[in-house]
């Protein structure tokens, strides 16, 4: 197929298409003649995509029929159809594909969370580094119990610091650095807290605070900073796409990651606003954060595996994408 002579034959109807697609007002006939050369259009891109998948040929009929139907049918509004998908089949499917990268992050996630706090816990100079000792004994005896106060306007605060951070970690995760850096601060933090609390007898009531939430909170982080390596690595190893394609289309699926862990944190947040620092007995309190988190990991397995079996990547739709080369290998 002769792409150049295909595209000289039909740019009058393309163009008179575009022309009647931009119009504020149509009259009957015109109102016709916008039917007839929308369907026309679409035979034509059929064509292109069937005979020479050319992509800035496909893109541009692509956007034309987009404009057409829109002027057409009217703007499209999301149905309740759409919510549901994004929710069972797109969300899930972008948390599947990451599940590898998020075990590997929870691994180094402790390794480096469990050296700080032993360091902090046996050797008195990294005790010393934490605070002065009338600071260490002010936040064991007080501050660390107090800060978890129940109520709504600290499971909101919390559930938007956290569905924050870890925007960042997918946003910027094709730096490699940010998603690494966010990780071992937290790490480093978290340990040496525990560390500090062990150090002085309180252990216990440092594994009873943390756990609860920390469970599904922690996990959130270590999917968001997962998500955002694998941008890194496709920026590092697109495979047999062309570099930009590969990261664009990682970067579209993976930002779903971003959408679908501020609900997780929600719960998170609803838990640790009402259960962590709540009277309940610390075991039950436990086996809340422990279903919580159990929840996650169903929602993720059973919708998602199926969804990624399926094709699903959680990117958008092809027509919503656009179009790109069709690559071998």
């Amino acid at each position: 197929m002769d792409l150049d002579a295909f595209t000289t034959v039909h740019s009058p109807e393309w163009d008179r298409l575009r022309e009647l697609a931009r119009r504020r007002r149509l009259d009957g006939a015109e109102a016709d003649e916008l039917v007839r050369l929308y369907q026309a259009v679409a035979t034509h891109l059929s064509t292109v995509r069937s005979a020479a998948p050319d992509p800035v040929l496909v893109t541009r009929l692509s956007d034309l029929l987009t404009r057409a139907r829109t002027r057409i049918a009217g703007a499209h509004e999301p149905a309740w159809a759409d919510v549901v998908r994004f929710i069972a089949v797109t969300v899930p499917a972008a948390l599947y594909r990451v599940r590898w990268w998020t075990c590997w992050v929870t691994v180094a996630f402790l390794l480096v969370g469990v050296v700080v706090g032993w360091r902090v816990a046996t050797v008195p100079e990294a005790l010393a580094a934490v605070g002065p000792p009338s600071y260490q004994e002010e936040y064991v005896n007080n501050a660390f119990e107090s800060y978890y106060e129940p109520g709504a306007g600290f499971a909101a605060m919390v559930w938007t610091n956290n569905a924050w951070i870890t925007a960042q970690c997918v946003a910027f995760g094709i730096t490699g650095l940010w998603p690494v850096m966010v990780l071992f601060e937290n790490a480093r933090l978290v340990g040496a807290i525990g560390g500090m609390m062990a150090a002085h007898g309180e252990l216990p009531l440092f594994l009873q605070l943390i756990a609860p939430h920390g469970l599904l909170e922690l996990t959130c982080v270590f999917v968001a900073g997962g998500a955002g390596l694998k941008i890194f690595w496709t920026l590092v190893d697109p495979g047999p796409r062309k570099r930009s394609v590969a990261v664009a289309h990682e970067g579209r699926a993976l930002i779903t990651v971003a959408v679908g862990l501020a609900g997780a944190l929600a719960l998170s947040g609803l838990v640790e606003g009402f259960v962590t620092g709540s009277g309940l007995p610390w075991w039950l309190k436990i086996a809340v954060g422990a279903l919580a988190l159990a929840a996650f990991w169903a929602y993720v397995i059973v919708l998602g595996r199926p969804a990624v079996a399926a094709g699903e990547t959680g990117d958008l739709a092809a027509h919503q994408a656009g179009e790109v080369l069709p690559t071998a290998g």
